[in-house]
Order: C-alpha cells, then sequence, then structure tokens
C-alpha cells in the first residue's frame, strides 16, 4: 500500500498542470529517474507551492513567538528547572465551563514551559 502511494505520488506530480519545472527537468534529464524514486513531495512541488509553504510557515513561527511574548509576568511561579521566579503565565479554559482555567507557564530565564495546577 505504501508503494502504491509512492507511485501515485509521482505520477500525480508529473501530471500536474501547475507543476511543469518537474515534469520538464525529468524529460531533459536534469533530474535523474533514480532521484524521482527517493524524492519528497516537499523537493517535487512546484515553485509556486514551494513559496506558498515558505509563507505560511514564516506566519507559524511569528505566530508561535508571539505567542511566548505575551502572558503576564509573575515572580510568584518557581521554575523547576533553573530554580528561578522569572516567570510568564497564561491562563486559557482548556476544559469544560464549570470546570478551572489551565495555567500555562514559561520560564523567562531558561525557556521551560509547564502547566500550573
Amino acid at each position: 500500500m505504501k508503494y502504491k502511494n509512492r507511485v501515485r505520488s509521482r505520477i500525480s506530480n508529473l501530471k500536474d498542470p501547475k507543476n511543469p519545472g518537474l515534469r520538464r527537468n525529468v524529460l531533459a534529464g536534469g533530474i535523474e529517474l533514480s532521484r524521482i524514486a527517493t524524492m519528497t513531495a516537499e523537493e517535487m512541488a512546484s515553485d509556486e507551492l514551494k513559496q506558498l509553504r515558505n509563507v505560511l510557515t514564516q506566519e507559524a513561527i511569528r505566530e508561535h513567538q508571539m505567542a511566548k511574548t505575551g502572558g503576564t509576568t509573575t515572580d510568584l511561579l518557581q521554575c523547576g528547572k533553573c530554580k528561578k521566579k522569572n516567570c510568564t503565565y497564561n491562563q486559557v479554559q482548556t476544559r469544560s465551563a464549570d470546570e478551572p482555567m489551565t495555567t500555562f507557564v514559561l520560564c523567562n530565564e531558561c525557556g521551560n514551559r509547564w502547566k500550573f495546577c
């Protein structure tokens, strides 16, 4: 089944009208046939798709970094890893409304993350 999926992936990528560069490179000998067998989906993707993936990756990284910088700074919580009290916390309702909020803590010194109960 895995082999069938890989073959289907190669065929669909070679036939894709949005990816003429891959087909052209294979026919011209720019990409060896043995190389096609080991290429990943990312390597076979069109330039447009690669650019879109890159933009989405950069947005995800930016959102992740913003989540790290937000929050409330406190010295009431101590990091279990570095034992310092320079922490930032966020509270999120992760369970049903009648349950207490979950507190996520980030140590600003070493980057350790944990849930506070």
